[in-house]
């Protein structure tokens, strides 16, 4: 019997649980999966103006739940290729500048081709905004000021997260991911 390709939602799910929890890459996160916090949106990304609609409506949403405190906008068509997620992201960037939401929400991007400018492709610090799908995590100023504001030494986190990357290694957080997206392992 061959096990079911997992949906976009429930690999964004099981990488939110097992990698950003389960590493604690955002030492915040555990307390929101906890709560049942966070919000997780498929949208499809292939038209750009009504995936930006779809941000705007994730911001309206958040402005009337605050019981919601995040929100994970998984962009499960149109945006595989990263230069093409970039664009989109400066796009959604741009708007919520454009519609007064700058200091009141902010856009974490990850996607599964991730690369910081200046790292090699195969980088394992990359894998620390790499996802099994592109993604738009939609954070709460407000909220990630409160949570900063009571961590030690918030300023450590990416070199931590950069070493536990590099001591993982590129093999293995490659296999994780392609297997939190129900493919081969291959990557």
């Amino acid at each position: 019997m061959t096990a079911s390709v997992p949906s976009p939602l429930e690999a964004t799910r099981a990488w939110v649980e097992t990698f950003v929890v389960g590493l604690e890459v955002c030492p915040f996160a555990g307390r929101e999966v906890t709560r049942d916090s966070i919000r997780y949106v498929e949208v499809d990304a292939t038209d750009p103006a009504a995936a930006l609609m779809k941000l705007m409506e994730e911001c309206w949403h958040l402005d009337e739940h605050a019981e919601t405190e995040t929100t994970l906008m998984v962009l499960s068509e149109g945006l595989a290729d990263f230069d093409d997620y970039l664009d989109a992201l400066g796009m959604a960037e741009a708007l919520l500048e454009e519609q007064g939401y700058e200091g009141i929400y902010q856009i974490a991007s990850f996607h599964p081709d991730y690369e910081f400018e200046g790292e090699a492709g195969d980088s394992p610090r990359n894998f620390t905004n790499r996802s099994p799908w592109p993604m738009w995590h939609l954070i709460r100023e407000a909220g990630l000021e409160r949570a900063l504001a009571h961590y030690p030494d918030p300023e450590a986190i990416p070199e931590r997260n950069a070493a536990l990357m590099e001591a993982k290694g590129h093999d293995a957080l490659a296999a994780s991911l392609a297997a939190l997206r129900g493919a081969s392992g291959q990557g």
